[in-house]
Formats: structure tokens, C-alpha cells, sequence
């Protein structure tokens, strides 16, 4: 008799269980009213689309795919762009006081005839700096630089479809003498074709 009170007892318990199993089921089914519903609010999402130097138009999404935007590939698979060349090299001495990205008025009026007179589609503008300072200054001065560029380049309607700061990671030349720094403190405009 013991057992089957002991089962009964372990029955009992199991149905309320399930009972307060579906019954939490059911209260959490139910939607709240109107007034009490919030609203989360996530990320903008931005799709990634860019031009590399060489021409290339890359995409990526939100779930971390990439690809190119060219449905054209040799082939060995590779994309074929745009052609893209460095058609402008900007010494920085000659547009920038030291430690700013505030260009001059002479070069200010030199970039706007440079961007009014070339035949390109689109510009990249990439800016470059010497080793002297730290990587994150070099990379935020180099960068604001390209971007001040950038702003000359759309105040004349030219198109601009990327701006990059590369800081001291790209020199053209070594940076242990004053001639090699002079060198790598550039902003290089790449016409696209």
C-alpha cells in the first residue's frame, strides 16, 4: 500500500509540474498590451561597400560575407576592375602646417584646379605619414588629412569614393633620415578611370 501511495504522491507532483510547466507556457505566449511593449532598438545597418587602389569594388554584409562588386574574373577566378592609378601625390610640407590637417589656401586653390581639370570618374585619397609619433596619432593625422582633401575634392563635384588614413604602415621611403620622412608625410589621390 506504501508503493502506491509513494507512486500516486510521485504522480501528483508531476502533474503539477506540467501543469505549471504549460501554465508558464501560457503566460509567456501571451503578448503584454501596448502599453507596457518595448521597443529594442539595434544597430543601423550599414552595408560595406568600397574601392580599393586597384579599382576594385568590394562588398561586405552583416553576417561577415564579402565578395566583388565586378561580375567580371579571369581565369584563374580573379576580378577584373577598374583600372586605378595614383594620379596626384601631395606633399604634405607644402599643404599642412605640422601636426594639423588644416590645408592652406595656396594648396586649398591648387587641389581645387587639380580636381576641376582631371578626367577621372572617382578618387581614393589615402594619407600617409612619417614614423615619428604614435601609431594611433600618425593614424588619426593621416586620415584628417585625407579627409580635408576630400572636402575640396566635393566642394568642385569631383566624386570621391574613399578616404584612408594609413598613418606611418605604408612609407614610400625609409624614415631614418629627414629626406625619407619628408617622403612618407603624403596624401596620394588615386584616379579611378
Amino acid at each position: 500500500m506504501t508503493a502506491v501511495v509513494t507512486f500516486t504522491k510521485a504522480i501528483r507532483r508531476a502533474g503539477q509540474l506540467i501543469c505549471a510547466l504549460l501554465v508558464g507556457a501560457i503566460i509567456f505566449t501571451v503578448p503584454a498590451p501596448a502599453s507596457a511593449q518595448q521597443t529594442v532598438r539595434g544597430e543601423e545597418y550599414i552595408p560595406g561597400i568600397w574601392i580599393d587602389p586597384d579599382g576594385c569594388e568590394h562588398w561586405v554584409m552583416d553576417d561577415g560575407a564579402e565578395g566583388y562588386m565586378s561580375p567580371h574574373v579571369n581565369r584563374q577566378g580573379v576580378p577584373v576592375c577598374r583600372r586605378g592609378n595614383v594620379c596626384g601625390v601631395m606633399n604634405s610640407d607644402q599643404y599642412f602646417a605640422t601636426d594639423s590637417h588644416r590645408i592652406s589656401a595656396a594648396g586649398r586653390a591648387q587641389l581645387e584646379n587639380f580636381f576641376r581639370s582631371t578626367t577621372a570618374r572617382a578618387f581614393v585619397i589615402a594619407g600617409h605619414t612619417d614614423s615619428r609619433a604614435s601609431d594611433e596619432y600618425n593614424m588619426r593625422l593621416s586620415y584628417n588629412r585625407a579627409n580635408a582633401v576630400a572636402r575640396v575634392a566635393s566642394g568642385v563635384g569631383a566624386r570621391v569614393v574613399d578616404v584612408r588614413g594609413y598613418g606611418e604602415r605604408m612609407p614610400k621611403a625609409a624614415n631614418s633620415t629627414a629626406a625619407g620622412m619628408a617622403q612618407n608625410r603624403r596624401v596620394e589621390i588615386i584616379c579611378i578611370q
